[in-house]
This record gives structure tokens, sequence and C-alpha cells, in this order.
């Protein structure tokens, strides 16, 4: 089911512009995002052909079935909870059935734990862009020759070092695998015979040749085959990466010369906040009170580390929170069940009401 599909079902039952715009802390090129609850219909919930979830390719647009909507909840799942209250102005569309989710049932000391390890993992993908931005990975990609070393003289040298300095083609060498040492070889060279070289032209393996028995070897040659494999994840991740990269804000976050992603760090703090205005007081704050605080975070007018720490002590600041907070400790599964069944089942009630 596509989502011009879902919309001309009559499935929908929520429908809200949510993410930045929610928060208020949209710019001028925030993109604007879209959550919505559907209720499959019953045909369709009680065959093999359930759907959780229907989004766009880029999942700005995503709408989430009943059931996964309200398991999302009973998990205290930041995104979903946001979803029960946003700002009026973002509520598109809004089925008087919907009002029977309340917050109450669900607001429980688990958001803890899901909105900080939430928080955490935008500082995670900040690191992330930092590693990438301070270690930048070379376009050209390396080869296993530039991975293996001879032996000489007592040290090691890099293979290519070791043929220019003999004045040797590459082309002419040879290799025959030695025997009980792991990714070690002897390394020949001869211009009459028919050798393969020490690598193939794309090839993730050192290539071996035929050597006939009375060749002398010139070296012992060792692939540094972990150090090669190593690379090869750093260099697809990286230009992964670019490839999927938002130019726009890379720009924005690479020209204030802090070296990390201040959206990332944006979202780590409106998380923590939120995490604490629920241990004290019941309630999901969507729309930012704090918004100038955030939007100079996402300007970069704080130091990465300094940002760490004042998470880390946020974080800490939780658990006293938390100990003292009159939330439940979880949300009582037996009173969700009983409320996603009776919406269901009104909600089906109504469509064969409407049909007859």
């Amino acid at each position: 089911m596509t989502i011009e599909e879902l919309k001309k079902s009559g499935s929908i039952i929520f429908e809200s512009i949510s993410g930045s715009r929610s928060y208020g802390l949209d710019t001028a090129t925030s993109d604007t995002d879209i959550r919505g609850v559907f209720i499959l219909p019953k045909e369709q919930f009680y065959s093999l052909n359930y759907i959780s979830q229907i989004n766009n390719e880029t999942n700005d647009i995503a709408y989430y079935e009943l059931s996964k909507f309200i398991e999302l909840l009973s998990k205290n799942n930041p995104n979903i909870m946001e979803l029960l209250n946003v700002p009026d102005e973002c509520v598109l569309y809004k089925h008087p059935i919907f009002d029977s989710i309340k917050k109450e049932d669900f607001l429980s000391k688990l958001c803890k734990n899901t909105f900080a390890n939430y928080a955490f993992t935008q500082i995670k993908k900040a690191r992330g862009l930092n590693k990438k931005i301070v270690n930048p990975v070379e376009k050209e990609r390396k080869a296993v020759e530039d991975f293996c070393y001879v032996t000489e003289e007592k040290q090691s040298v890099l293979f290519k070092d070791f043929i220019y300095k003999k004045g040797l083609n590459p082309k002419y060498c040879g290799l025959v695998k030695l025997t009980h040492m792991k990714d070690c070889y002897s390394l020949f060279y001869n211009e009459d015979l028919n050798y393969n070289g020490i690598s193939r032209r794309n090839s993730n393996e050192v290539c071996l040749s035929s050597v006939p028995k009375p060749e002398i070897p010139i070296a012992i040659l060792y692939f540094n085959v972990d150090g090669y494999s190593s690379y090869c994840k750093k260099y697809k991740e990286y230009w992964d990466w670019v490839s999927k990269r938002n130019e726009d804000r890379y720009k924005n976050n690479i020209s204030h010369s802090k070296n990390y992603d201040a959206k990332n760090m944006m979202h780590t703090f409106r998380l923590l906040h939120m995490a604490k205005e629920i241990g004290l007081n019941n309630e999901i704050n969507v729309r930012r009170a704090d918004r100038d605080f955030l939007l100079s975070i996402k300007n970069a007018d704080f130091e990465y580390d300094d940002l760490v720490n004042k998470a880390e002590n946020k974080k800490k600041e939780l658990d006293v929170i938390y100990n003292n907070s009159n939330l439940i400790e979880k949300p009582n599964l037996e009173t969700v069940n009983k409320l996603l069944f009776t919406i269901r089942n009104d909600f089906y009630k109504l469509k064969e009401d409407l049909k007859n």
C-alpha cells in the first residue's frame, strides 16, 4: 500500500507535522516531516497482508498501523510519545477515536532511558561526523599492493618501495605461499617466466604463480590482510556517507570549524530536557520553551567536549529525578491491550455503520 492509497482508504485516524517544525526549531531550509496513525481495513488486518508501517523513501513521511503505534507507545519510544502532545497548529487531521489514547496510560519511568539513550545516539552520530571530517578518506582507492611488505636488512619495507629501489617491474613478480606462516609468501622475480604479479586489478587477494623449483626467492613478502580489510571497510563507510550526506547541512557543520554535527547535538539536549520535564511534571513538551538555547547549540556556539560533559551531567540528573517521580514504572500491558482492542473494534463498527 502506498501513501496515496492509504490516504484514499479512509484508514488514517491521526496525521500531524512533526520534527523541527513541531518543536519550533525549524529554519528556512527545514524539511516538513509528517507522522500519522492508521487502522488497516478489517479484511486486511485479519489476512496475511498485515502492514505495520507505510513511509516514503526518505522517511520524512511515515504512518504507523495502530498495533505498531500502541506497541511503540508502550515502550515509551520518544518519536512516538511526541505524537500524543504535538501543538494544535501541527495537527492536520484527528479522528475522534484517537482521543481514546491518553498519555497518562503510557507515560512511565521508561522515559528516563528511552529518551536519554536516544539522546546519546545523537552524540554518537555527532562523533561519527567529527571522525569523518577530521579523517577523510582519499577518493583513489588503495590496492592490495599498498598493504604488502617485504623483509630487507632486518626491517620491513613497503613492496612498492622495494620494487622501485631495485628497479624491478612488478608484473614480473611471482608469489608462492609459505607453509606454516600465515599471509607470508616467497617473492620471486624473472622477466622470462610467465609470473602473475602479486595481485590482479580490483582483486582483494594476492595472486599466486607457478614457479619452477630451481628459482630462488628475492625476498619474503607479507600481506597485511587485517589492515587491508579494515581500510576497505573504512573506505566504503566514508564514501557511502559522502554520497548520502545532506550537502547544505554538511557545509554548515564544517563552516563553524567545530567539526561536529551541531544538529545532532541540539537534539541530544532537546531529548534530555524532555526527559527531565516528563520526570518532573508528567508532561510531554513538544514545542520547546528552550528554543534559544537549542538553536545556539545548532549554531555551534559551544565546544564539542563541553557539550558532551553537559550531556553527561544532565543524564546523571535524570537518575535523581526519576527516583523521586510519581510516574508509573511502565505501562500496564493489560490496560494497553484492552485499549487497543476497543479502538480497533469501535473503528470497524463505525465503518460498518457508515456502509449500512
